[in-house]
């Protein structure tokens, strides 16, 4: 009988103990998954301001070389004339 109840005790603290080490698992890899959401969220965010940022040096190359192109042109006027 004492061998019976040991073995179920036995039974009981193994399977106590992989349920433990089970939930300490999931619990590690939800927070790294967290931390890999963060990132992405901050990989993402960094992106989008390079590509604002971008969009804004080749809005400021077009208007610089319209400007340029509009002297070059008073430049041929004066020496035409």
């Amino acid at each position: 009988m004492d061998l019976l109840r040991d073995e179920q005790t036995d039974a009981l603290a193994s399977l106590e103990e992989r349920i433990l080490k089970a939930a300490d698992l999931v619990k590690r890899l939800r927070q790294e998954r967290d931390v890999a959401v963060q990132g992405l969220e901050k990989a993402v965010a960094e992106r989008d301001a390079a590509v604002h940022e971008l969009e804004a040096l080749r809005a400021e190359r077009k208007q610089v070389r319209t400007r340029i192109e509009k002297l070059l042109g008073q430049m041929d006027l004066l020496s035409a004339g």
